[in-house]
């Protein structure tokens, strides 16, 4: 008998997670196991707004792939995919194909732009490391350029997030602490930088605690924020951003929008005939895709509700990792000829967001409440208990956040 060929699309969160666990759980002569990522290297999602503001190095963020996996377990295939083929039981890459058993989903997300005008030709999305690079270059660039040129451009100064989410929290919350540095080097007033988060809803992050967005608005404001709640983008141009508030129309000149409030699944998934709610897979309780009991789907191509709030759970890293783990074990079973699967329930186990270097706001054990540097340590610490379980006392030593106070 032939070993079942398991083949793993993308190596995100879910993806990298699901390799690592099986190489430990599956012996070399019970499954081949193929991982398929277009980069050698997995980063560190949840740390790509650090990126784009120029407050961590992108190779801080990224880690190799080849690190991470034993090759003598895992195929690993530096390659793009473009096209799923379930019913074929086939995955289409830009130089090959691959043949399953098993397929394991975990494409990650695409930006949503819910139709505004101009969005998708001139804003920039923090989506990737090469996205998080542009929008540094990007910075760094037009304040080099502001002092070289007769006329002063305000729009170069003017530095705009749309969504003040998770994501447009956090990046804006990097861009406070990087900006006085920026006007130091290139010689700019820090009075003549704005930084402005625009946002729909009438409260920024959306879900929080109230106490906790008061306070993480506040501090942010302190350091130079402008919000714009309850404030709807309407239209973005090369230079101009315009949205509506309270129904009137205004404009904000500005070269630099980036796009923070919305994801959705991988395109490719819908391609590929898939049940699908906005690009993503509502998956069964065991995390198979609706009709295929050879796929699972981990990470933000899988859509899991929340029966408790009649909700989807918000696509986080947090889940993914858990959802690559419990995938792995299922795996096992089914390659180990137990066809019982268990069903899968998210253990939320607290949400931090960062505010900058060593400001935070988060809720952890059981909703306590966690303000400032000891929200900060807690992040750190989190994301050093990701590298831990991914690659070990080594990883955490070479990519760790070790200073818990700054």
């Amino acid at each position: 008998m032939n070993n079942p060929n398991i083949v793993i699309i993308g190596a995100g969160y879910g993806g990298i997670m699901t390799a690592v666990k099986l190489q430990k759980s599956l012996n070399v002569n019970e499954a081949n196991i193929t991982l398929v990522n277009k980069h050698n290297y997995h980063y560190q999602t949840t740390w790509l707004h650090e990126n784009a503001a120029g407050t961590l190095h992108h190779d801080k963020t990224r880690i190799q792939i080849n690190e991470l996996i034993d090759t003598s377990k895992i195929n690993f295939v530096q390659d793009t995919v473009t096209k799923v083929r379930p019913d074929e039981k086939k995955v289409t890459l830009e130089n090959g194909e691959l043949s399953y058993d098993y397929l394991v989903v975990g494409l990650g997300f695409e930006a949503a732009t819910f139709g505004i005008s101009g969005l998708k030709e001139n804003a920039f999305t923090i989506s990737s490391i090469n996205s998080a690079r542009l929008i540094r270059q990007h910075i760094e660039y037009n304040f080099a350029k502001y002092n070289n040129e007769a006329d002063k451009k305000e729009e170069r100064l003017n530095l705009v997030v749309g969504g003040a989410g998770f994501t447009g929290i956090e990046f804006v919350g990097e861009l406070a602490n990087r900006v006085p540095e920026l006007c130091k080097e290139y010689d700019i007033p820090r009075e003549k930088v704005r930084i402005i988060n625009v946002e729909a809803a009438p409260t920024a992050l959306p879900g929080f605690d109230p106490e906790l967005v008061e306070y993480a608005m506040n501090s942010l404001e302190a350091r130079g924020v402008e919000f714009k709640i309850g404030a709807m983008i309407k239209e973005v141009t090369e230079d101009k951003l315009i949205f509506e508030k309270d129904e009137k129309r205004e404009e904000i000149a500005t070269n630099t929008v980036v796009w923070a409030a919305g994801v959705q699944g991988n395109s490719l998934i819908v391609d590929a005939g898939f049940e699908t709610n906005r690009g993503r897979i509502p998956v069964r309780d065991d995390l198979r895709a609706p009709n295929y009991d050879d796929v699972f789907i981990v990470g933000d191509c899988a859509v899991i509700m929340n029966e408790e709030t009649e909700r989807p759970y918000p696509p986080t890293a947090q889940i993914a990792i858990q959802m690559a783990e419990h995938t792995a074990a299922s795996l096992t079973k089914l390659v180990q000829g137990d066809n019982h699967l268990e069903s899968f329930t998210p253990k939320i186990q607290g949400t931090v967001a960062s505010l900058g270097h060593s400001d935070a706001i988060g809720v952890v054990f059981d909703d306590k409440k966690l303000f400032g540097w000891s929200a900060s340590a807690m992040k750190k610490v989190i994301d050093n208990r990701y590298l831990l379980k991914l690659g070990g006392i080594g990883l955490l030593l070479k990519k760790g956040k070790l200073n818990l106070f700054k």
